[in-house]
């Protein structure tokens, strides 16, 4: 049976623990966990009755994957406690914000690696990850796409300087989403809606319109085309989007999407 390696045990892992056991991908005798917190790897392993390690090297010499998911300052420690111990065909699986397959192969040499970029709604298992596969990595790919697909849904991109786009839209997405969730609920409020009203119903609405959006999608409808469905002339929504486009909206939202981008291109050099 194959097995499956974390290095790092924080709530990115645990999420794609989780998935991938209800998946029935891996059972848990055939996934390990290390990390410095045994605090952590105890809660882990009580929970989802995995395996558990606190030396890096021991458990890197035993998986066919390995999951990279510390925090990126932690990274070379980690790469160099592992080099010694790691198979040479070992598939790794790097969910480590702004660092490229490159950093990664400059200390384990040259072996096959998988970036993703994941982000926080795959804790509910409803997350969008993209995957960056290098040359060797290619025949192994559809094992890291399988994964992420246990949380929620992945895409491959084939070019790697495309993972800053991704950073920005879907890494960073769900912020974008909250704040305007954030400034709905106060805007409801200071129109006399009671605060726990004006949330249920924000909420609601946000949830709602996303699984109509993700509906119709299917469908081969397109949100601009939901819009203009709700949006009768000379009605409230009109009213409504007519300020936000005056507000030139779309010219912000686009800066911030890029402005994204470059910054994580800046973390990545």
């Amino acid at each position: 049976m194959e097995t499956i390696g974390f290095i790092g045990g924080g709530n990115m892992a645990e999420a794609i623990i989780k998935g991938i056991i209800s998946a029935n991908l891996y059972s848990p005798d055939d996934i390990f966990v290390s990390d410095i917190r045994l605090q952590g790897l105890i809660f882990l392993a009580k929970r989802y009755h995995i395996q558990t390690a606190d030396d890096n090297a021991a458990l890197a010499g035993k998986v066919n994957i390995l999951v990279l998911s510390v925090k990126p300052q932690d990274m070379t420690e980690a790469l160099q406690s592992i080099k010694d111990a790691i198979k040479p065909d070992t598939l790794v699986i790097s969910i480590i914000a702004g660092k490229r397959a490159a950093d990664i192969a400059a200390v384990l040499g040259d072996r096959p690696i998988v970036r993703v970029m994941p982000n926080t709604p795959a804790l509910i298992g409803e997350g969008a990850a993209a995957l960056f596969a290098n040359e060797k990595a290619k025949p192994m790919l559809e094992k890291a796409i399988s994964i992420f697909s246990s949380v929620g849904q992945a895409v491959v991109i084939e070019r790697e300087d495309l993972m800053d786009a991704v950073t920005a839209v879907s890494g960073s997405g769900p912020a974008y989403y909250f704040l305007l969730t954030e400034e709905i609920i106060k805007a409801a409020a200071k129109l006399g809606l009671p605060e726990d009203t004006a949330k249920k119903l924000v909420l609601q609405t946000a949830k709602g319109a996303a699984l109509l959006a993700a509906e119709a999608d299917k469908k081969g409808e397109s949100p601009a085309q939901l819009r203009q469905k709700v949006t009768s002339p000379g009605g409230t929504t009109e009213a409504a989007l007519k300020v936000l486009q005056e507000g030139k909206f779309a010219t912000l939202i686009e800066a911030a999407i890029k402005k994204a981008s470059e910054r994580s291109r800046e973390l990545s050099t």
